[in-house]
C-alpha cells in the first residue's frame, strides 16, 4: 500500500512538472506581448511594468492580420472538408478490402511519406501556373488536401478496421448498402479518428508556410497569417508587437483544438460505454 502511495505521489509530481513545462512557454509568450524590447530581454519572466495592450492593435494593423486570419480560416476550412470528403470513402474501401489491389493502394499512400515537401515545390508551382491559379487561395485549397491524403487515409483506415465484423454483417442483412454502412456504422465508430485527423490537419494547414509563401503569395488580399506575421520583422523589430501578433495567430487554433479535443474525448467515452 505504501509503495502504491509513493508511486501515486511520484506520478502526481511528474504530471505537475509536465504541466509546468507546457505552461511556461505560453506564459512567456503572453507576458512578452505586453512588454517593451528592454523588458523582454532584461526581465523575461517578470510581469510587465506597464501593460502595453496597444501592441496587439499595432500588430493587427501593421501586418493586416484581419484579412490574413480570414484567408487562413477559409483555406484551412475548405481544405479540411475536401480532405475528409476524399479520405473517408477511401479509408472505408481499404478497411473492407483485403486483396492485392487494396494492399497496392495502401502501399501507394504509404509511399507519399517518402516525398519531401520541398521536392514537390517546383512541380506544384508549374501546375499552379498552367491551371492559371498561381497566387490564388483556390489552388492552396486544392493542394493542401492532396498533400494530406496519405496520412489521413492510413489513419482512418486503421480506425475503420476496428469496426466489429458482426455489426457490419448484421447491418448488411438488414439491407444496408455501402453508403448507409459508411454513415450509420463506420463513421460513428471511427469518430475519434475523424476528430484526430481534423485536429492534425488543422494544425498542419494553419502552420503551412513554404507553399503559402510560394504559391499563394504575399499579396495583402490573399496571404495567410504565417506569411503576414514575418512582415513585423525588420531591422528595428518591436518584439512585443511581434509576440502580440503571434498570440493573435495562435488563438483561433487554440480555440478549435480545445473544442475538437473535447469532442474526441466524448467520442472515445461513448465508444467505451457502448462497447
Amino acid at each position: 500500500m505504501t509503495a502504491q502511495k509513493q508511486g501515486g505521489s511520484l506520478a502526481t509530481v511528474l504530471s505537475w512538472l509536465y504541466a509546468l513545462l507546457l505552461a511556461l512557454p505560453l506564459y512567456y509568450l503572453a507576458v512578452s506581448a505586453l512588454k517593451t524590447n528592454v523588458e523582454i530581454f532584461t526581465r523575461p519572466f517578470a510581469p510587465p511594468a506597464h501593460w502595453l495592450w496597444g501592441n496587439f492593435a499595432t500588430a493587427w494593423r501593421t501586418a493586416g492580420l484581419g484579412q490574413a486570419l480570414l484567408n487562413s480560416l477559409l483555406i484551412s476550412a475548405v481544405a479540411i472538408v475536401l480532405t475528409l470528403v476524399l479520405a473517408v470513402p477511401a479509408a472505408y474501401a481499404l478497411a473492407r478490402s483485403d486483396n492485392r489491389l487494396a494492399r497496392a493502394v495502401t502501399g501507394a499512400f504509404s509511399a507519399g511519406f517518402l516525398v519531401p515537401p520541398f521536392a514537390a515545390l517546383i512541380p506544384t508551382v508549374i501546375l499552379a501556373i498552367r491551371m492559371d491559379l498561381f497566387y490564388t487561395r483556390e489552388f492552396q485549397m486544392l493542394f493542401l488536401p492532396a498533400s494530406a491524403l496519405p496520412l489521413s487515409v492510413l489513419l482512418l483506415t486503421q480506425f475503420m478496421r476496428t469496426v466489429p465484423r458482426a455489426l457490419v454483417e448484421s447491418a448488411a442483412l438488414d439491407g444496408a448498402g455501402h453508403w448507409r454502412l459508411l454513415f450509420s456504422v463506420f463513421i460513428p465508430i471511427a469518430m475519434p479518428g475523424l476528430v484526430s485527423v481534423t485536429i492534425l490537419q488543422l494544425l498542419t494547414f494553419w502552420n503551412e508556410y513554404l507553399f503559402s509563401l510560394t504559391i499563394t503569395g504575399t499579396g495583402p488580399d490573399v496571404r495567410t497569417v504565417q506569411v503576414a506575421l514575418p512582415t513585423l520583422v525588420s531591422d528595428a523589430t518591436n518584439f512585443g508587437v511581434l509576440t502580440a501578433g503571434t498570440v493573435l495567430t495562435l488563438l483561433p487554433v487554440y480555440v478549435a483544438y480545445s473544442l475538437s479535443s473535447r469532442r474526441m474525448q466524448e467520442a472515445l467515452t461513448a465508444g467505451a460505454v457502448k462497447g
